[in-house]
């Protein structure tokens, strides 16, 4: 009886501060927990979690209530971490090579005199697969570096497969890329124009983002896609919205952003706004491009799950201002 009166006093003082009375956040927290499959190891830990739930719960009503906002928050599998705590479960991992972009390559430009499509969906086209799940492994670059390949693949063949990320994560050491430490998308690439193509993912299953660890190349028991090796890559001219857009109406393309923000915890749905550095820290897929609500957007493929985001994706402002490093390093493999 005591430890229950204590257990008790303390779920009370950990939701005394907030908005709501403490059952409120308690049926919600239950909810979540049982939405994302949740234990805790002891009392203490439930009332740790309880207390930032309640806390992240009021930052995003706080959020939502205000109309200003181009974009909404929601709950999501992160919302019982606080800040710090998220960024290590997402590992962000894109590492920027001292090289990253190639010279003497050629480069994707706008087009004078061609008149672009005033929105492009290539989730709509049938040629991007189901949003993947990277979990706990810093393995972005593998998955924006599959999501550029199948598209153009789709484009090429008229099939739509799904590649290996772990063949990439196990198996390229190349340039920059280091497993579930990071990677970079143009170095992949050229790795798997070398190896002559990539594998499917029924063929080498994604199993880093259980374990959180690279694993050991596996060489036997697939052979590459015939069709799926690029003869290289080709980068878009950097800073340049109407060049974006004329490689993202060809092609899904790579891209690295800043998502180290606060706002990519909670994010659910509408235009992604506000302050957002370019500071590259994660590998994603450009899809398209449109707008809605009067505000111009990158349509983005995230790999973080169904659960985050709106069923995976984030719309990002699509201006010159370049919100979040859209328009640093975006590049597409040639097929």
């Amino acid at each position: 009886m005591m430890k229950a009166i204590t257990v008790a006093t303390a779920v009370a003082a950990a939701t005394a501060a907030n908005v709501h009375p403490r059952e409120f956040y308690e049926k919600e927290f239950f909810e979540h927990m049982s939405k994302h499959s949740l234990s805790f190891k002891d009392g203490a830990e439930f009332l740790r979690r309880l207390s930032v739930f309640a806390d992240n719960f009021d930052v995003i009503e706080k959020h939502n209530a205000d109309s200003t906002n181009t974009f909404k928050m929601g709950l999501n599998q992160f919302s019982h971490l606080t800040y710090e705590e998220w960024i290590d479960e997402v590992k962000l991992g894109v590492r920027i090579p001292n090289l990253r972009r190639n010279p003497n390559g050629p480069v994707i430009e706008a087009q004078e005199g061609v008149t672009l499509p005033t929105s492009v969906n290539w989730v709509n086209a049938g040629a991007v697969t189901g949003v993947k799940n990277q979990g706990n492994c810093g393995s972005c670059w593998s998955f924006s570096t599959t999501g550029a390949l199948e598209g153009r693949y789709f484009i090429n063949k008229g099939t739509l497969k799904s590649f290996s990320e772990q063949e990439l994560v196990s198996c390229d050491t190349t340039g920059a890329n280091n497993g579930c430490n990071g990677g970079w998308m143009d170095d992949a690439f050229t790795w798997v124009q070398k190896k002559g193509g990539i594998t499917t993912e029924d063929a080498y299953p994604y199993t880093s983002g259980t374990t959180g660890k690279t694993g050991s190349c596996v060489t036997t028991g697939y052979s590459p896609v015939s069709g799926s090796a690029p003869n290289g890559f080709t980068d878009v001219k950097t800073h340049d919205v109407n060049a974006l857009m004329t490689a993202v109406a060809k092609q899904p393309v790579s891209i690295a952003i800043q998502a180290n923000q606060p706002a990519f915890q909670h994010y659910s749905g509408g235009v992604l706004t506000g302050s957002c550095g370019q500071n590259l820290d994660h590998g994603v897929l450009l899809v398209g491009y449109g707008t809605e609500s009067g505000s111009d957007y990158w349509l983005v493929k995230n790999s973080w799950g169904t659960s985050w985001g709106e069923k995976g994706y984030i719309k990002i402002l699509r201006s010159s201002a370049d919100l979040c490093g859209v328009l640093d390093a975006p590049s597409v493999p040639n097929l």
